[in-house]
């Protein structure tokens, strides 16, 4: 379990996240939805020990984040950084390698070419993995990220605004592949959205924050209504059901 107890950063005067306390990954996925300047990426950094809270702990499976060993806090947590570049030219099977340092130490073995294998075949790589990260597109590249974090093995899966950059084609497969990572794989998702639409469709539980606090915490269809909605993004919401899926209207 993923455990924030009053978890608070600040920079300067701006309290950017406001003594938060949740616990998270229980459940498949798990999406954080909000406004610019919520405090979802904020959370997110604290969670993967990116950034370190003004107050507050953090704990992932009762290691607390801010002195457990980072190779084997790496071995339970993966996270995806939506600012995921690499300055070296790397092969899709060179980045995927990269997921498994913390259980091979730069030492690869029998296993650990397993998983990297098993990573990129699941993520349909095979056909590009001795091809350039960089010659990719948007969506293969995202997806050859996703691999490497695949190759990593853990738990806990967190991933930062995926969807930024590609078009709705590739946002709905990228988005798939979280789905099909939690029902297949056991992962427990916990992936930060702008779109309230995709959270819903795809995402068990939505974690909605406004101005550094959670406003609401709960199943995706007890999220997607619209007094909740006006909430959480402080502007007129209409909630209309197509095929028995609610689907969020926005409107200036």
């Amino acid at each position: 379990m993923i455990a924030l107890e009053g978890a608070t950063k600040r920079y300067h005067s701006q309290t950017v996240l406001d003594d938060v306390t949740i616990t998270l990954g229980d459940e498949g996925v798990t999406a954080l939805i909000g406004p610019n300047g919520a405090g979802k990426s904020t959370m997110f950094g604290l969670i993967g020990r990116l950034i370190k809270p003004d107050a507050g702990t953090v704990s992932v499976d009762g290691m607390d984040v801010s002195v457990a060993p980072s190779h084997e806090l790496a071995k339970i947590l993966a996270v995806l950084r939506q600012d995921n570049h690499i300055a070296a030219r790397l092969t899709v099977h060179d980045l995927v390698e990269f997921g498994r340092f913390p259980h091979s130490r730069g030492r690869l073995t029998v296993d650990d070419r397993t998983h990297i294998d098993r990573a990129i075949d699941y993520l349909a790589l095979n056909d590009f993995r001795d091809r350039f990260v960089d010659e990719l597109s948007g969506g293969q590249r995202q997806r050859a990220f996703i691999a490497m974090v695949l190759a990593q093995d853990t738990k806990y899966v967190l991933l930062d605004e995926p969807l930024n950059n590609l078009d709705l084609k590739h946002m709905t497969e990228i988005m798939k592949l979280v789905r099909r990572m939690a029902d297949e794989l056991g992962k427990r998702v916990i992936v930060v959205l702008h779109d309230i639409n995709f959270a819903a469709t795809y995402a068990d539980r939505i974690v909605a924050m406004r101005d550094g606090r959670i406003v609401a915490d709960a199943p995706a269809d007890a999220i997607m209504r619209p007094e909740v909605l006006e909430e959480v993004y402080g502007t007129t919401v209409d909630v209309r059901e197509i095929d028995g899926q609610r689907i969020a209207l926005y409107y200036s």
